[in-house]
């Protein structure tokens, strides 16, 4: 109708005809009218690509235009953007790849990753303990439920957890006791889930009030009872820290609104918030997006009304941007310098409660990431949605943020409350950098879970041996564990037979902080959420299960003084009979004083004969500053300090088995240890003692 009932055409002709004698313009030269039609014509099915073509085309002539076009394309993006719920594969790290790649710039960036993000060497030094530490996780409500049953008798309070339970954690060798959920919680959290049909629930744990101890757990007096009797026996409390947000109607939601990430207006046209008031505080109302009730949308933003002064805001929820908004939190502004002092407060309050703190999801409070979710780079297409149009270049991130948040953390805390373990969860491949770079004391290995799991062992060991030739002092600030919170049960990953207790092994005896599950040395089926208040599953402990941890574990733990180094850590390469690596089987020795420990265990259901002979490489102290470590290798003999005298020999025993070996020192250097193994079958070679043969060819 437009091309036949109007005179548009007849104009447009008349226009072509005109400009077509008008003198040329663009870098093709053309008519004017022919240039401003071009990105139509060339991309007549997309906008985006039209937009695309005008900011190449047009890009000496656009000036501060430029700026919005981006923006525009990022709008566009958003819409787009296909989300894949979850945090995606575990993959292998590769710390001098990732160097490399740090020189390059980001799209409508003025600074390199490296200048953003200098990724330079400062570890924090470990305390005595630290090293030594075995962390046991436990879901508070659920456990002491459990306990309940076990003693027959209401433990309800912090205070009335047992001293027998204490007692056989630092017999087992466990020495740090994480109590999941010991804040106080959100009410509309708890309302949340009490809607949605979970009569049951308590509140998420990660989603707080305050950073009170609960009531319901006896509070401070409570607690500091359960601290002082742990710490008499040698076990050091753990708590979280939820350093990205709060609870939607936390004490700082109702006190500090301008604390957190909003707008004044929806952000979509399609959000309402009609439904009910979760707020207890007559002073405000909390409104959830009405979309979460009928499970047919995840809005980004929930609504919070000033009844005092009519203000309405809209303050984002929570995100990581893997899945959906938690619909339970409210997202704190980390541009704002008040804001993180206060969370650098807080996480001192807490430092002084707990000897060690895990900070819950901290990647997503690295620099590249708060600008990356919140304020995206103009044109990088990325970020939460609607966040687009409030996108930062890296100049001006970099004046609004400086410095690493977790670098102030870590440096405030080792000045203020140096008797702290900082442990955080990330992801990301950004393990090396929270604690090479940002002074973490321990990072999360999830590659250890997901990739011994699933025999990816060759991968595995590619992780160890990039870290080994990167910088050993990695590798002992790894968090390894079989399962954690949000995981499915160790049982139901590995298994309760051989599989099991070889990676549990392998958990026990390499360099880094064993972690162990609720549940896990019981055998327990059971996943518990956040928001359990008791177990659901009728289970006992598995006796022989826990007998079996008493024979092969326990005393692995206890001796954690031996394995917890890289000094003298040493992986080797199992060579076949055909000179083949053979990648399921993972070999490796350390030392500690006098003490030698060497650990063979074959991650895959087969048999396996081979020989230890050299280690892999592992990087040597720099000969400078800025200089790149040379690799050294070295012998199974050499790294078990054991001389070249052929009149040495060397007995050992295997703490699985109960047997005893001897081999001649000589031999060793010479040949290696030849070994047969199993599928799921380990050894642990301990109690390593030297003997010589004597003129009378007797052992000394």
């Amino acid at each position: 109708i437009l091309a036949t009932g109007t005179i548009y055409q007849s104009a447009i002709d008349a226009l072509g005809t005109f400009f077509a004698a008008q003198p040329p313009f663009g870098p093709e030269a053309e008519p004017l009218l022919a240039v401003l039609q071009a990105p139509a014509r060339r991309f007549p099915n997309s906008l985006a690509e039209q937009l695309r073509f005008v900011q190449s085309y047009f890009a000496p002539y656009l000036g501060p235009l430029a700026r919005r076009l981006l923006t525009s394309l990022d709008l566009m993006a958003e819409e787009d953007r296909a989300y894949f719920f979850g945090p995606g594969p575990v993959e292998v790290i590769d710390f001098r790849a990732q160097a490399a790649a740090a020189t390059g710039f980001a799209p409508g960036s003025d600074l390199s990753d490296r200048e953003f993000a200098p990724e330079y060497e400062q570890f924090s030094q470990d305390l005595d303990w630290m090293p030594r530490l075995v962390l046991l996780a436990k879901n508070t409500y659920v456990w002491l439920d459990q306990l309940s049953k076990k003693y027959e008798r209401p433990i309800r309070r912090l205070n009335e957890i047992p001293d027998e339970e204490l007692d056989e954690m630092i017999r087992s060798g466990i020495t740090g006791l994480w109590l999941i959920g010991l804040w106080e919680r959100s009410e509309a959290s708890r309302r949340i889930k009490h809607i949605m049909g979970k009569p049951d629930a308590v509140a998420s744990a990660y989603s707080l009030y305050d950073y009170q101890i609960a009531a319901a757990l006896g509070g401070d007096e409570a607690y500091d009872d359960l601290r002082y009797r742990a710490r008499a026996r040698g076990i050091r409390m753990s708590s979280d820290m939820v350093p990205n947000h709060m609870g939607i109607d936390s004490r700082w939601v109702i006190e500090h609104p301008d604390w957190f990430l909003s707008l004044p207006y929806s952000p979509y046209p399609t959000y309402s918030f009609n439904g009910p008031d979760l707020s207890s505080d007559g002073r405000v109302g909390i409104f959830l997006e009405d979309h979460y009730y009928e499970q047919s949308d995840a809005a980004v933003v929930f609504k919070r009304v000033d009844y005092y002064t009519g203000d309405s805001r809209f303050i984002y929820h929570g995100n990581d941007g893997t899945s959906m908004p938690w619909n339970d939190t409210a997202q704190l502004d980390f541009l704002n310098p008040e804001v993180r002092e206060a969370v650098i407060q807080t996480i001192l309050h807490v430092a002084r409660r707990s000897s060690v703190i895990r900070f819950d999801a901290a990647m997503v409070l690295a620099k590249k990431h708060i600008q990356r979710l919140w304020h995206p780079t103009p044109g990088s297409g990325e970020g939460i949605a609607s966040r687009a149009e409030f996108g930062l270049n890296r100049t001006e991130f970099n004046e609004r943020m400086p410095v690493e948040f977790w670098r102030e953390v870590v440096d405030r805390v080792a000045q203020e409350v140096p008797d702290t373990l900082l442990l955080a969860e990330a992801f990301w491949l950004m393990e090396g950098y929270f604690v090479r770079t940002l002074g973490m004391h321990r990072v999360y290995n999830s590659a250890f879970m997901h990739m011994m799991r699933d025999e990816r062992n060759q991968e595995y060991r590619l992780v160890m041996k990039n870290t080994l030739e990167f910088n050993p002092e990695i590798l002992k600030r790894y968090v390894n564990f079989m399962n954690n919170p949000d995981e499915e049960t160790a049982i139901e990953q590995f298994g309760d037979g051989d599989k099991y207790f070889g990676v549990a092994t392998l958990l026990a005896t390499m360099p880094g902080l064993p972690m162990v599950g609720h549940g896990q040395i019981e055998g327990y089926t059971e996943k518990y959420g956040m928001e359990y208040q008791r177990a659901y599953y009728d289970e006992n402990p598995k006796d022989w299960l826990v007998e079996r941890h008493r024979r092969e574990i326990f005393p692995l733990f206890r001796q954690r003084h031996l394995f917890a180094e890289v000094e003298h850590f040493r992986l080797y390469d199992f060579v076949g009979a055909h000179a083949e690596v053979n990648e399921d089987v993972f070999a490796y020795s350390n030392r500690h004083g006098e003490e030698r420990a060497l650990i063979i265990y074959h991650n895959k259901w087969a048999t396996a004969a081979g020989w230890l002979r050299r280690s892999v490489g592992y990087a040597a102290a720099p000969a400078g500053p800025d200089q790149t470590p040379p690799l050294q290798f070295t012998s199974l003999a050499d790294g078990l300090a054991l001389p070249t005298d052929p009149r040495a020999f060397v007995i050992f025993s295997d703490q699985l088995t109960g047997l005893e070996y001897i081999r001649n020192c000589a031999d060793l250097h010479n040949q290696g240890l030849y070994i047969e193994l199993g599928g799921y079958k380990a050894h642990v070679f301990l109690n390593f003692r030297l003997v010589y043969d004597d003129a009378s060819h007797r052992l000394n």
